[in-house]
């Protein structure tokens, strides 16, 4: 498994255990720069998370994109395998 694969894998079961709906869009179909992982929690906040490798970097589409998701009102976070306590945070606190 890669480690971005990783950071995808522990996102995944982080949102599962809250209870969040989730899909993961299929890479090079339909907008490119889409996130990793789109969805919308129990309590009806839409979200975006792009998942990263260490090292990794956001295309300029991809911060493009993000930045769309939170001005139109939903959450975005940008995961790393050294940030996901503060994604876990995110998750147990949006209400």
């Amino acid at each position: 498994m890669t480690p971005e694969a990783k950071v995808k894998q522990r996102v995944k079961e982080m949102l599962k255990a809250a209870g969040y709906w989730y899909f993961m869009p299929v890479a090079g179909r339909g907008t490119i720069g889409i996130p990793d992982i789109v969805g919308c929690s129990p309590h009806g906040h839409f979200f975006g998370i792009e998942c990263k490798a260490p090292g990794g970097r956001l295309t300029p589409l991809q911060d493009k994109v993000l930045r769309d998701i939170t001005q139109h009102g939903g959450y975005t976070f940008v995961a790393w395998p050294a940030n996901l306590d503060q994604l876990q945070k995110l998750i147990d606190s949006v209400k």
